[in-house]
């Protein structure tokens, strides 16, 4: 399910810039925070496939040394977060962006809004 959430995820985001990319004066303190966001998205998602690898590794040596699964912390494998990231509320602050360009770049709304709902049902 994770695999799904984030291969949805990175194409969402791919046809966002696109859509950015033809969309006409985008002024530079909304196209700040886009870029952040983005950012931060990024290095969430980085962060989950290190997890799950670390997660994968962990059960290979606890298997190998056969250590009972209890033993095992998943959340310590859990890389730091790079600085000057905030992952966490990234689907409000999605949504915060959302309303500030449905006023001026409608056509992109809906899909900063599906961003939003893809992020908030993933528990980001």
């Amino acid at each position: 399910m994770l695999n799904d959430d984030t291969a949805n995820l990175k194409s969402h985001l791919k046809t966002l810039h696109a859509n950015l990319a033809q969309t006409d004066q985008v002024d530079d303190e909304l196209q700040g925070l886009l870029m952040q966001l983005d950012g931060d998205i990024q290095a969430l998602l980085d962060k989950r496939a290190a997890a799950a690898q670390a997660t994968i590794s962990d059960a290979a040596l606890a298997e190998q040394a056969e250590v009972s699964a209890t033993a095992a912390d998943p959340a310590a494998a859990l890389p730091a977060e790079p600085a000057g990231t905030t992952t966490y509320g990234l689907a409000e602050r999605t949504q915060e962006i959302t309303a500030r360009f449905a006023a001026e770049h409608p056509r992109l709304e809906p899909a900063l809004r599906e961003l939003g709902r893809m992020l908030s049902n993933m528990g980001i």
